[in-house]
C-alpha cells in the first residue's frame, strides 16, 4: 500500500519515477535516477530515534580501499560489493551473510587492477533471475538465489569489455565502476578508461544481451568515418585518441525507450593538441534509442575540454512544469556546479543559455575552443570564481599564504586555459557535482550536494632536456598522479614512490606496471625496454639499458602483444604515447599551510532547487570539521563524496561529509534532524527498503578518501 504521505499529485505527475514501495531494486532506486523512495514509516517526528539495526563487515578492507556501492534490495535481500569487489547477499532484516561470490577466484592475475564498484544491476523476466556486475574488466552475471556465476553467460559467465571496441586496444586500461542500466533484454554498460596522456580506449557506448552477454549494439562516441561527428576531430583520430567515455552512469525512460547518457572527456584530459575540434561526442549528454543505439540528439556541455570536466553523474529524468503543462524532462549537474534541464524529446533546453568568449590557450600546439556554453538559469551550485575577496580568512597567516600564491597563478576565470604559471579550477576536479549524483522527488526538486574547494592545475613539459627515456616516461604517464617528485598525494589515495626501492622489489614493481592496481591502471602497452627504462628511473637503477628478455622482469609471464598500441608500433625505444606536449603536474587540491581549504567556506554545500521555476529552495552548509568549530567558527561544511536519498516523508538521507557522520534533513527547509558518527566514511549513496513491515535505511561505510580511514561495513538503520 502507498504511504499516505505521497501526495496524490505526485502520482499524476510521474508515476514511474517513485522507487517500488518495499525494495530499492535499481541502482540509485529507480530506472530515471532519482534517489527517491515513497517510504514514509521514518520521518521528521521520529528520525530523530533511528538506531543502528544491523552492521556487516565485509572484512577485506586493505590501505586506501573504499566501498562506493549504492546496494540494491530485493525481496529481502540486500546485494552489495566489498572493498576488493566480492559481490555479497546478506538478509536486508539482519544482515547476516547468505552467500558470498569471489569474481577474481581462479581467474588468474588481476590485468587491469580491482578498482571500486558503485553498484549493481538485477534483471528478471518471469523465473529468469540474475545479477550483473563489473569487477575491473570483466562483466558477470550470478546467481542472485546461489552466488555462482551463470556459465551461459559470455566466456564461463563473463564478458570481456576490452573487447568488441571495433579497435585495437590490447595493453589498455578499461574497468566497469558504475553499473549499466537495463532495458528490455539488453544491459548498457558503462566503462572506465584511461584519461592521461598514454594511449587510451575508446569510450563506445555497447548494449549486451542480458542472457547470452552477446554484444547487440555500439554507438561510437569517436566517430567513425562517416558518421555524425566525425569532421569534429582531426582525420582518422578515432585510431588513437580515447576516453569520451560514460562512467558516471545513465538512465532509461523505458515509456519513450531513450537512454540518456553522459559522456567524459576525451584522453588527454589537460592538452589536446592531438585532437583539435570541438571533439563530438566528448562531455556531452546523449539521448540514445535504446534498443539500437542510434542518437536521437545531444547536447555538448564542453567543447574541446581540457579541464576533465566531463558530467559527473547520471542524470535524473523528472517532469516539471511549464505554463501549466507537464514537460518530460532531463537534468544533467556538472562539476562546474550548474544544472542543465532539458526536454527530454526534444533536447531543447528548458532555460536560457548562451555561448560565451572564454580565453585562450597559450600553450604550444594547443588551440582551445573560442566559446564555451553557459546556462543562464538556474544559478549555479557552487562558486564559480576564486578571487581575492574569496581567500581564507582563517588565520592572517594562513590569508596571506593563499593570497601570494593567488597572485602567481594566472588570473582565474571560467574556462581559464591550463598553463605553466598554475591554473586555478574553481569549482575544482571533483567539482562542484560529483558521482554521488543529485535526488529528485515528484514535485521537481532536486536535491544536490556540491564541493566548493579550489584545485590548481599546471602544466609541465613532457620533453625534458638531458632526461632519460625512463624519466620522460614518468613525466607523461605518472607524474599527473604522482608528482614531479614523486611524492604523490596522499588526499588522491596516492602513495608516494620516493625510496620505493625499499618497500618493493624489482618484481613486483614491475608486475604493478603491468597489472595496475586500485585505481591504477595497467601499463600493459609498455614494450620491455620502455618498462625497464622505467623500472631503472623509479628504482634509481641502471640495469634498463640491457637487452635481457621480458622474463626477468615480470616473473615469467609472456610480454605483451608488440601491436599492443599505436604508440608501441613506433619503436621500443620511443616515450609510450601519442605526441603529447604537456602534461599536468597533478591533481592538487588548493590548501593553505595547515592543510585547509585556501577558500573561504563553505566547503561543501546541500541544495535544493526547484526546477520548475530555476530557484533555490534553501542551500546550507554540509558537514563540518570538529577542532574549527571547536576554535568558535561556524560549521565550514567538508569535501564530499556520495549522493543523497530522499523520501515521500519529506527526509533527506546523507552521508559522505569528511566527518564521517551520516545525516537526515528536512527536505522542505534543509533543517538537521538526525546526525550519528559512521564506522568509517559513508563515501557511498545510501539506500532504503522495507521489510515485514519495518523501514530501514542502509549505507556502505568504506571511508578511504580524503585521508580518512579505510573502513568495511554496511550500516543499517531503523526505528527502535
Amino acid at each position: 500500500m502507498k504511504s499516505p504521505l505521497l501526495p496524490l499529485f505526485a502520482l499524476l505527475l510521474a508515476p514511474w519515477l517513485c522507487a517500488a514501495d518495499r525494495d530499492w531494486p535499481v541502482y540509485l532506486g529507480d530506472a530515471a535516477g532519482t534517489h527517491y523512495s515513497t517510504l514514509g514509516q521514518i520521518d521528521r517526528t521520529n528520525v530523530g530515534r533511528l538506531r543502528v539495526a544491523w552492521t556487516f563487515h565485509t572484512g577485506d578492507a586493505g590501505p586506501n580501499s573504499q566501498i562506493q556501492c549504492n546496494p540494491l534490495i530485493v525481496d529481502g535481500v540486500l546485494y552489495g560489493s566489498s572493498p576488493q569487489l566480492d559481490l555479497l547477499a546478506l538478509d536486508a532484516a539482519t544482515g547476516a551473510l547468505r552467500w558470498r561470490f569471489d569474481p577474481f577466484a581462479g581467474r588468474g592475475e588481476v590485468t587491469g587492477g580491482r578498482g571500486v564498484n558503485r553498484g549493481l544491476v538485477f534483471w528478471r523476466e518471469g523465473n529468469e533471475r540474475r545479477i550483473l556486475y563489473t569487477a575491473g574488466r570483466f562483466l558477470h552475471a550470478v546467481d542472485p538465489a546461489s552466488g555462482k556465476s551463470i556459465p551461459s553467460f559470455g566466456v564461463d559467465g563473463r564478458v570481456d569489455l576490452l573487447e568488441g571496441l571495433d579497435r585495437d586496444v590490447s595493453g589498455l586500461s578499461l574497468a566497469g565502476t558504475t553499473p549499466g542500466a537495463v532495458y528490455r533484454d539488453l544491459l548498457i554498460v558503462c566503462t572506465r578508461v584511461g584519461e592521461g596522456p598514454a594511449p587510451a580506449a575508446p569510450g563506445h557506448i555497447r548494449a549486451y544481451d542480458v542472457r547470452t552477454g552477446q554484444r547487440r549494439w555500439i554507438f561510437h562516441t569517436i566517430p567513425h568515418p562517416g558518421e555524425e561527428g566525425y569532421a569534429t576531430w582531426p582525420p582518422d583520430a578515432w585510431k588513437e585518441i580515447g576516453a569520451a567515455n560514460c562512467w558516471a552512469g545513465l538512465v532509461i525512460d523505458p515509456e519513450r525507450g531513450l537512454a540518456f547518457v553522459p559522456i567524459g572527456s576525451a584522453a588527454f584530459d589537460f592538452w589536446g593538441g592531438n585532437r583539435i575540434g570541438a571533439d563530438l561526442y566528448a562531455n556531452c549528454l546523449l539521448a540514445l534509442d535504446a534498443a539500437t543505439g542510434k542518437r536521437k540528439w545531444h547536447f555538448q556541455l564542453v567543447h574541446h575540454d581540457l579541464w576533465d570536466r566531463d558530467p559527473p553523474a547520471p542524470p535524473v529524468l523528472l517532469n516539471v512544469r511549464r505554463e501549466g503543462k507537464l514537460v518530460p524532462a532531463v537534468a544533467q549537474i556538472t562539476k562546474s556546479g550548474h544544472v542543465w534541464l532539458f526536454h527530454r524529446e526534444t533536447g531543447e533546453s528548458l532555460f536560457p543559455w548562451r555561448e560565451q568568449p572564454v580565453p585562450k590557450s597559450e600553450l604550444a600546439g594547443e588551440m582551445s575552443w573560442p566559446t564555451q556554453p553557459f546556462p543562464l538559469k538556474p544559478a549555479p551550485f557552487a562558486r564559480q570564481q576564486f578571487t581575492e575577496e574569496e581567500v581564507t580568512t582563517r588565520t592572517p597567516a594562513a590569508h596571506d599564504a593563499v593570497l601570494a600564491r593567488l597572485r602567481q597563478a594566472t588570473p582565474h576565470v571560467p574556462f581559464s586555459p591550463p598553463s605553466t604559471r598554475g591554473t586555478i579550477i574553481l569549482p575544482g576536479f571533483d567539482g562542484g557535482g560529483e558521482w554521488g549524483g543529485a535526488a529528485v522527488d515528484p514535485e521537481g526538486i532536486l536535491y544536490v550536494n556540491a564541493n566548493e574547494m579550489a584545485w590548481i592545475q599546471q602544466m609541465i613539459p613532457t620533453q625534458v632536456p638531458g632526461a632519460n627515456l625512463g624519466e620522460t616516461i614518468y613525466t607523461q604517464l605518472c607524474v599527473a598522479c604522482h608528482g614531479p617528485g614523486r611524492e604523490g598525494n596522499a588526499a588522491q589515495n596516492v602513495p608516494s614512490l620516493v625510496n620505493v626501492a625499499a618497500k618493493l622489489k624489482r618484481e613486483e614493481v614491475a608486475t604493478l606496471l603491468r597489472t595496475g592496481k586500485g585505481m591504477m591502471p595497467a601499463f600493459n602497452f609498455l614494450t620491455p625496454p620502455q618498462r625497464n627504462a622505467l623500472l631503472d628511473f623509479l628504482l634509481n637503477t641502471s640495469q634498463g639499458t640491457s637487452d635481457r628478455n621480458d622474463t626477468e622482469i615480470v616473473g615469467g609471464v609472456p610480454p605483451p602483444r608488440t601491436n599492443a598500441s599505436p604508440s608501441a608500433r613506433r619503436g621500443e625505444g620511443t616515450p609510450p604515447t601519442l605526441p603529447v606536449l604537456y602534461t599536468s603536474s597533478g591533481y592538487t587540491r588548493f590548501f593553505d599551510p595547515d592543510g585547509y581549504p585556501a577558500l573561504r567556506p563553505p566547503w561543501g554545500t546541500l541544495n535544493a532547487l526547484d526546477l520548475n521555476t530555476g530557484e533555490y529552495r534553501w542551500q546550507r552548509p554540509l558537514g563540518e570539521l570538529p577542532e574549527l568549530t571547536a576554535q568558535g567558527l561556524p560549521p565550514t561544511g567538508t569535501e564530499n563524496y556520495g549522493g543523497p536519498l530522499v523520501t515521500a516523508s519529506g527526509l533527506l538521507f546523507i552521508g559522505a561529509t569528511k566527518d564521517e557522520n551520516f545525516r537526515a534533513f528536512d527536505s522542505a527547509t534543509g533543517r538537521q534532524l538526525f546526525e550519528i558518527a559512521l564506522p568509517a566514511g559513508g563515501y557511498a549513496t545510501p539506500a532504503t527498503y522495507s521489510v515485514n513491515g519495518k523501514q530501514y535505511v542502509v549505507i556502505a561505510c568504506g571511508g578511504g578518501k580524503m585521508g580518512t580511514k579505510s573502513g568495511d561495513a554496511y550500516v543499517a538503520f531503523a526505528l527502535p
